[in-house]
């Protein structure tokens, strides 16, 4: 059995990471949106592994958190925002495809080596999933400096926070109060975006930020 729920949670974390690099690879939004829900699939079941493992009763409300919201009200949500305010669905980016993908592998290789070195104490199954999650969050945050659209850049933010929730179970929970202030705290963010995303469309009929950049005198 623990080599089983060893190899299983590194599954688990590395279909993350690799969903991670299917969110780098999309140019489209509806695709984009779409990858993210797998994200959160992904991240449910490997929580909800964990859950097993540690005998952690209370992580399974984290998973069951991230497959209601996460996996399915916040995409269908940003599906009607994209509809509502007629966003363009290709999702222009800061760089090409090609060197954004080699500079998420670079990312992979150093969260690899950080995490392994400065985790030699800590138990296997922690260090191995430990550094899978700071590949994800470091991938969350390219997928955010690499998109000018904000729909893109919000993805790319539950992304990340997708990658500290794998940190935070992997190394053997986080206490339940901690994990509804965080569900909570992310559901507010999500609204106030969306609030904020229909007024700057209100506003500047764009939700591009390199146009918001023009708006204000900068050029790129």
């Amino acid at each position: 059995m623990g080599e089983l729920s060893y190899d299983v949670a590194h599954l688990l974390a590395g279909s993350l990471v690799l969903v991670s690099f299917m969110q780098l690879y999309q140019d489209r939004l509806y695709a984009l949106l779409n990858i993210f829900a797998l994200h959160a699939l992904v991240l449910t079941l490997s929580v909800a592994w964990q859950a097993y493992v540690q005998e952690a009763p209370h992580l399974y409300v984290t998973a069951g958190i991230a497959l209601v919201f996460k996996a399915i009200v916040i995409p269908v949500a940003l599906h009607r925002i994209i509809v509502k305010l007629g966003i363009h669905r290709e999702i222009e980016t800061v760089v090409g495809v090609g060197p954004t993908m080699l500079l998420g592998m670079g990312l992979v290789a150093l969260s690899m080596v950080v995490m392994l070195r400065v985790t030699t104490d800590a138990d296997p199954l922690a260090r191995q999933d430990l550094a899978f999650a700071l590949s994800v969050v470091l991938l969350g945050l390219l997928v955010m400096v690499t998109r000018r659209n904000a729909v893109s850049q919000v993805v790319g933010f539950m992304s990340l926070e997708n990658g500290l929730v794998l940190a935070a179970t992997g190394a053997k929970g986080m206490p339940l109060v901690v994990e509804i202030s965080v569900a909570f705290s992310i559901l507010i963010a999500f609204i106030v975006i969306g609030i904020f995303l229909f007024r700057i469309r209100e506003r500047f009929d764009s939700v591009d930020i390199q146009t918001l950049d023009r708006f204000r005198g900068e050029r790129r």
